[in-house]
């Protein structure tokens, strides 16, 4: 096996250098700069920072350029790299109701105090091919309001004030890694959200549209939906208080969901949540429904078998880098794996074959 590594040695490299040449396309065609990428592809910029668990746009538009534009080896590339910086400190616990917002919008309440912020969306646009934009021309400029300054109050607090949503319990514990230590089960909510925030953004839609579908105990609506900036604090023990080292833009989503109530909880509406880097709308909104779903054991709920409702099979199966190295390790060599398993077929054939002469 190891002399034919090393005879394959010349034609990997001539594979690399073959892989470069297709990523630089047409070299009568302008190269793409890092830029361009951070700056026209954010929503693609923004799956690799969510996925890859490293905020950098321009580190995420570069990892997207060496890729060729594949997402998923652009946040393998991006989780790769992240294992090599040195770790300063802990962050303090966003305030999302200090999120200075672009966008805010609400399918519970029609009059949402500080308003509906509609922000940039695909929402009420016709799904039709614009080719005004293979023109290059320049697009048109929009009335952009400044965005809406903290504080911005969550809307599930009304329906707190009169008890009809559950108690979201306080605790103050320094929640699992799951950046640096393994994932175990059973996971707890926390833990929980880190996979599904790390997850596929696909497997997670999925796993969401299966709830919508009944395979799941959700009936879920938008109570809020929120992007923005929000600050990025950090203690300093010697000066003994946070202070501010940058900020972060984020995607959150809380849904409010039906719940008959249960042996151990009252009728009420209940909650499912999602936070994700950048703008990621649809993201959130999913894994609001899969958090949703896998809450059914502390909500005192039967768990009726759907694949969202069971913790194992979601959070072993969501991350696109692990399903990548375990799918994409079977093109390698097996030749020795499969040489005894050929041998295995022809003896069992001909003990078959053997069997079938004595029985004539």
């Amino acid at each position: 096996m190891y002399v034919a590594v090393k005879g394959g040695e010349r034609a990997i490299d001539n594979a690399h250098a073959w892989l470069a040449e297709e990523r630089r396309g047409d070299p009568a065609v302008a190269e793409l700069t890092l830029p361009q990428i951070r700056e026209q592809l954010k929503l693609a910029v923004n799956r690799v920072m969510a996925e890859g668990s490293l905020f950098d746009p321009d580190l995420a538009a570069l990892a997207i350029k060496q890729a060729r534009g594949d997402l998923i080896e652009a946040i393998f590339l991006i989780r790769a790299y992240r294992t090599t910086l040195p770790r300063l400190g802990t962050s303090v616990p966003v305030d999302t109701a200090q999120m200075a917002v672009d966008r805010r919008i609400s399918a519970t309440f029609k009059d949402l105090p500080g308003g509906q912020v509609l922000g940039p969306t695909f929402d009420y646009t016709h799904r039709l091919l614009d080719f005004a934009l293979a023109a290059e021309g320049e697009a048109p400029a929009a009335a952009k309001a400044p965005a809406t300054p903290g504080p911005v109050p969550h809307v599930t607090g009304f329906l707190n004030r009169d008890g009809l949503i559950e108690e979201e319990p306080r605790d103050d514990a320094t929640p699992a890694d799951l950046t640096r230590t393994p994932l175990e089960l059973p996971a707890d909510r926390p833990l929980r959200l880190q996979a599904i925030t790390r997850g596929d953004e696909g497997f997670i839609l999925s796993m969401a549209y299966s709830t919508q579908r009944g395979y799941g105990r959700t009936h879920a609506f938008v109570g809020e939906l929120r992007i923005g900036r929000v600050a990025v604090e950090m203690d300093i023990p010697e000066l003994g208080f946070a202070v501010e080292i940058g900020e972060v833009e984020l995607t959150e989503c809380e849904t409010v969901n039906q719940f008959k109530g249960s042996k151990t909880e009252p009728p009420q509406f209940t909650r499912g949540y999602g936070l994700v880097f950048g703008k990621t709308e649809r993201k959130a909104i999913a894994m609001s429904l899969v958090d949703r779903a896998l809450r059914w054991k502390e909500l005192g709920e039967d768990n009726i078998g759907a694949p969202a409702q069971d913790a194992e099979f979601v959070l072993y199966h969501c991350d696109n880098i692990q399903a990548t190295g375990f799918l994409e390790h079977i093109k390698l060599p097996h030749y020795v794996d499969f040489q005894s398993e050929l041998e295995l077929v022809r003896r069992l054939r001909a003990e078959a074959m053997t069997m079938q002469e004595a029985a004539e």
